[in-house]
């Protein structure tokens, strides 16, 4: 059999043996073909500060250290550093600015990013955040200059599924300044689908809650990267701000992601057929799923991307001269399915769905969501890995709850 060779935190192999063997080796006391979980706070040491390369468990875990072997692999990076969640991990980034630095962002991203960057690192790190529509090439053109000090992309877009060009942007962004830093949310691709450093961004970042782990048990955040001066001033930041993840938690990552690749393919196969069954109903009026040919960005996905995902973003048909028709038009599809749960969150083995005006993205001002097009008549759905017959006949079944719109509803 083939070893897995490591040069640094790379691995030569496919992607599939990565995620089983990267980080993972055999354990060298006992032999144990899992790692075991460290859960020691504390390590001796020979003499004072003379240690076996741990300390204190806040700087430095062999459980941790092996998850981030394996994330940094399965980015092509050379450095991972794991977070108690994906939001502990923006922060992180964003304690690399200095007040009054500025900011772009894409102007539809997650909820939780969009409060942080609002809410708390405006008004206490005095950071500038301007938010700008980076699908379009001439916008970011002019959005950019020597001012600015990172871009935050998120690709494809939660909820919209809009996609930025990375390559492009990134080109941009360092032409306007070479050390602009370039950092690109992976969450709703994962690393099998996407790989952002390789497109030109500077920072990978994930909510390793969603695909990474992929069932739903563990929340933490990660972000993968190159250059080792940018990683040394990152460890030191996730060292003495302390928002790591517990050992167990990084276990059960590495558990989670051993099957990244099985299930990224099966979430693919089921999205795409749920995309086409919504797209052919009269009860829809739009659908954004990368894969489909009608997505206004189809060929940058194929270009940029291994594949598209298991996220889908659906708006229903009702009468838009009707006050609440859209929630309640949405409210009925979302009760009357039955393998997909209502929840938060996405990227688990099952099948969830949303509403992202009342849930994930109520944090986002009103106006902002009206122009995104974040209406009551949208839902999210994270495709899982059921058997693709039985939720086609979930999501036709929860159509058949929606009312009849008027007749240029498709419009």
């Amino acid at each position: 059999m083939k070893s897995v060779k490591l040069i640094g935190y790379r691995c030569t192999d496919g992607v599939g043996t990565r995620c089983i063997h990267a980080g993972q080796e055999p354990d060298k006391l006992s032999g144990a073909v899992i790692p075991p979980i460290s859960l020691s706070t504390t390590f001796a040491q020979h003499a004072p500060g003379e240690h076996r390369g741990y300390d204190y468990s806040r700087s430095g875990n062999p459980t941790r250290d092996a998850c981030e072997h394996c994330l940094a692999s399965l980015e092509d990076a050379r450095y991972a550093l794991t977070y108690a969640s994906g939001l502990a991990a923006t922060s992180n980034i964003m304690h690399l600015l200095r007040p009054e630095d500025s900011v772009i962002v894409s102007d539809d991203v997650y909820g939780g990013s969009n409060r942080i960057f609002n809410k708390v690192c405006t008004p206490v790190q005095v950071l500038r955040f301007n938010f700008k529509d980076l699908s379009d090439l001439a916008v970011a053109s002019a959005a950019l200059s020597p001012d600015t000090k990172l871009v935050w992309i998120e690709t494809p877009s939660n909820p919209t599924m809009k996609l930025v060009d990375v390559r492009a942007v990134a080109d941009i962004a360092h032409e306007a300044n070479p050390k602009c830093l370039v950092v690109v949310d992976n969450t709703f691709l994962s690393p099998y689908f996407q790989r952002p450093l390789a497109l030109g961004a500077d920072l990978v970042v994930h909510s390793a809650t969603k695909y990474l782990n992929g069932h739903s048990d563990v929340v933490m955040g990660v972000i993968c990267l190159n250059d080792p001066e940018l990683h040394d001033r990152l460890k030191f930041l996730q060292n003495a701000i302390g928002g790591v993840p517990s050992p167990f938690d990084a276990f059960m990552l590495l558990r989670g992601v051993k099957t990244l690749h099985v299930r990224m393919r099966q979430h693919e196969r089921n999205a795409l057929a749920v995309a086409s069954l919504l797209e052919g109903s009269s009860k829809v009026t739009r659908v954004a799923y990368p894969g489909l040919k009608s997505h206004p960005q189809h060929e940058l996905a194929k270009r940029q991307q291994r594949g598209y995902g298991g996220m889908i973003c659906v708006w229903l048909t009702h009468d838009p001269h009707v006050e609440g028709a859209g929630l309640q038009a949405a409210t009925r599809f979302l009760q009357a399915l039955r393998l997909f749960t209502l929840a938060e969150s996405l990227g688990g083995v099952e099948s969830l769905a949303e509403h992202p005006a009342i849930m994930t993205h109520a944090s986002v001002p009103v106006a902002q969501r009206e122009q995104l097009g974040i209406s009551n008549a949208m839902v999210r759905l994270s495709v899982g890995i059921e058997d693709t017959e039985d939720l086609l006949a979930d999501v036709q079944h929860a159509l058949t709850a929606v009312p009849t719109g008027p007749p240029n509803s498709k419009l």
